[in-house]
């Protein structure tokens, strides 16, 4: 456990230094802007480009385990939709704010670094498919859902021509994109132009727990969300074991694929889940709490989880 919580330290200390750099300087949440640009449209996308391009393409057509790992993750969506919508009464669009609350993790910020570190280079093609086609489903699912809730009032077409827009124009989705093209041609990138991405992506991790810090510190919680007890308990505890029992049905994974699928999925609430309900002007002040609650909750049971991973007592597969 020791080893395991010493694990963590570096990743919860970066957001804790970003925190305290954001109370002690005084600066606005605006002027992290352009370390946001950055983090998303340079050292992550190198990051997920350096990860799959190295990747022999086999690895990378394991749809079973990408549509296995998001069965279980809108599973956990639905679970929270209709506990909102059918037996507390919430609006449409609250409930669905209050879904991703439960369902999207923050594993473009938090997930590859934590991953490579804790599982090795082996982590790096689960971690790749995981971030960039889920992020890519949840792209999708947003305006999807405020369009059915009304709240969309441009015509379909546009709403549709939106989310193809988001999607296929992602700095993640293309960097993968890229990847794979580069690991089917078999080509690499000449070594200069490869030093580059290799800079680039070493900054993402720092650079992204800074952020997620700063961000943190400069949204104070404001009104905290009756519903937050269950959605803490839906995305720390029940999206992880989803994913264990989904993809354990679904296929015969590598330990360090389902490993790095269950860590993903104990990640606390994406701050893109605030971002989503500035968007769309539902649940603001609850979604900004619940991010920075379970993100300090997670400070307990992210150990527990990568304990129980890393020490056996869960078995890869669950039913072998």
């Amino acid at each position: 456990m020791a080893d395991v919580v010493a694990l963590l330290l570096p990743f919860f200390g970066l957001i804790l230094i970003g925190y305290v750099a954001a109370r002690a300087t005084g600066q606005p949440l605006e002027a992290l802007g352009w370390l946001n640009t950055f983090i998303i449209y340079a050292a992550l996308p190198a990051l997920f480009f350096k990860l799959v391009s190295r990747t022999p393409i086999e690895e990378l057509a394991r749809l079973d385990f990408i549509l296995g790992e998001i069965a279980a993750v809108y599973l956990v969506f639905a679970t929270a939709f209709l506990i909102g919508f059918v037996l507390r009464w919430n609006s449409f669009e609250d409930c669905t704010i209050q879904s991703f609350t439960a369902a999207y993790g923050n594993i473009g910020y938090m997930g590859p670094g934590l991953a490579l570190l804790a599982f090795g280079e082996k982590a790096a093609v689960p971690v790749a498919l995981i971030v960039c086609l889920e992020n890519a489903a949840h792209f999708i699912m947003a305006p999807a859902m405020m369009a059915l809730a009304g709240d969309d009032k441009r015509p379909m077409h546009r709403v549709i021509g939106s989310i193809v827009k988001k999607v296929v124009l992602h700095p993640f989705i293309l960097s993968t994109a890229l990847g794979f093209a580069a690991a089917a041609s078999g080509h690499q990138l000449p070594e200069p132009a490869f030093k580059l991405v290799d800079y680039l992506a070493q900054a993402a991790a720092p650079c992204a727990l800074f952020a997620m810090g700063v961000t943190l510190a400069l949204r104070p919680i404001k009104r905290i969300p009756a519903e937050l007890g269950y959605l803490a308990v839906l995305k720390l505890i029940l999206l992880p074991l989803s994913v264990y029992i989904v993809l354990s049905l679904v296929g015969d994974f590598d330990p360090v694929w389902m490993h790095a699928a269950m860590l993903l999925a104990a990640l606390p609430t994406a701050t893109n889940v605030f971002v989503i309900s500035q968007q769309y002007g539902v649940w603001q002040e609850r979604a900004s709490a619940s991010v920075l609650i379970i993100t300090v909750a997670s400070i307990v049971t992210l150990p527990v989880w990568l304990y129980l991973i890393s020490s056996g007592v869960l078995p890869p597969d669950l039913f072998p």
